[in-house]
């Protein structure tokens, strides 16, 4: 009988599952993923040995994250190994707040907590609570975890979280937080297979996918990151604005009647990507559109990218290394090859060959910033976790 770790990883639009061998965690048995909800909802899961074993997919409308995770656990039963029993399961949670700088084992209090953080990550928050909830609810007997996305930014130094804001409100935790932590310290960890000589040197990695961050790490610690309070500041996202003068949502309160509602999903769900073009939130879509407003809603993904990427140099003192994860950064080749023609300044060369590979470097040997993809794997991350916390 296999005794299981199960990960869930709900974000704002996919939800990925993993289910590993707790005897050795990183015995991958089943994993696969939900994605493109409110879009084109698909489920894909594959065995430990690759193979893919089921392929699903819905009509858009009235899909929810509630139904995907129905969904995984029917897949769950028709294809884990018979008499599998899970014995833990890890959530990948998007905020912790300053009460969490490490996994946490779930209890109710936890569950209030983090409940009190929903409005930081209204994208996130509830989708990632809500299997929580569900689990303790149904299977009180299962032992859970959270494993949180801000936790690893919280080596970053004082003034990197600060905002100029007074200070009793500073004082009540409003700061830059950071988030994608989990990415980050896998993708930071897989450096030293992929690139050993560069794992404990001055990193940028670049998260890029529906949700997008990009951050500087110095020794595998995070130093600084674009995503601050919440988890729509920085990049261009594929709903999310990004980084926004705070005036233009006073502007839009008075001269539009706006609320805060109003504003949330405004910035939340209809902006980014989604807004500027006016077509799709969906990156391959507008790589496939001749529309110019396509054109244009990459493009201001990249001028970001960039002008962020050199902030974040400026953060380290320098870089010594460029790498590209996440939906967007593994698989779109042209993305890679923008930005790097963006970084041109920092020496970026880029080997058009080893670009389309996928994973590995993909600049010349002589450029003088070394870009590497790295597949990111947050839910092996949750699961060694997870296993360290319960004690597997």
């Amino acid at each position: 009988m296999a005794q299981c770790i199960a990960v869930v990883n709900a974000g704002s639009s996919s939800v990925k599952f993993g289910f590993y061998d707790s005897e050795g965690e990183e015995t991958l048995l089943l994993r696969g993923a939900v994605e493109q909800i409110g879009v084109s909802p698909t489920l894909s899961a594959s065995d430990g040995a690759g193979n893919d074993v089921v392929e699903r997919s819905w009509p858009k409308d009235g899909f929810t994250h509630a139904q995907a995770m129905t969904s995984v656990l029917d897949v769950a039963r028709e294809f884990l190994p018979e008499g599998s029993t899970v014995v833990g399961v890890g959530h990948r949670v998007v905020h912790g707040g300053t009460e969490f700088a490490g996994p946490a084992k779930v209890s109710p209090e936890v569950i209030a907590v983090l409940e009190g953080f929903s409005p930081l990550a209204p994208l996130h928050q509830p989708h990632n609570l809500a299997p929580i909830k569900a689990i303790a609810q149904n299977r009180p007997d299962i032992p859970q975890v959270a494993c949180f996305d801000t936790a690893f930014h919280q080596t970053q130094p004082h003034l990197a979280q600060a905002y100029a804001l007074p200070r009793e409100l500073s004082d009540e935790g409003i700061k830059r937080y950071g988030f994608h932590g989990l990415s980050y310290d896998y993708v930071s960890s897989r450096l030293r297979e992929v690139a050993p000589d560069h794992a404990d040197k001055k990193i940028i990695i670049a998260h890029l996918g529906n949700g997008a961050s990009v951050c500087a790490i110095d020794k595998g610690k995070s130093v600084a990151t674009t995503m601050g309070f919440t988890a729509v500041e920085g990049l261009v996202m594929g709903t999310r604005c990004g980084s926004i003068d705070p005036g233009v949502l006073i502007y839009l309160m008075d001269e539009k009647g706006m609320d805060a509602r109003a504003l949330e999903t405004l910035v939340y769900k209809k902006c980014g990507l989604l807004g500027v073009s006016g077509i799709s939130s969906d990156m391959r879509t507008l790589r496939g559109s001749d529309d110019p407003r396509a054109r244009e809603a990459i493009d201001l993904f990249i001028y970001r990218i960039v002008r962020e990427i050199g902030s974040l140099a400026a953060a380290l003192g320098g870089v010594d290394g460029l790498v590209f994860t996440g939906g967007i950064g593994q698989r779109d080749a042209k993305t890679r090859r923008e930005v790097a023609a963006g970084c041109a300044w920092l020496g970026a060369e880029l080997d058009e060959a080893r670009n389309g590979g996928a994973e590995g470097l993909i600049s010349t040997d002589g450029s003088a910033l070394p870009m590497w993809v790295v597949q990111t794997d947050e839910e092996l991350v949750i699961a060694r976790q997870t296993a360290v916390v319960l004690g597997i």
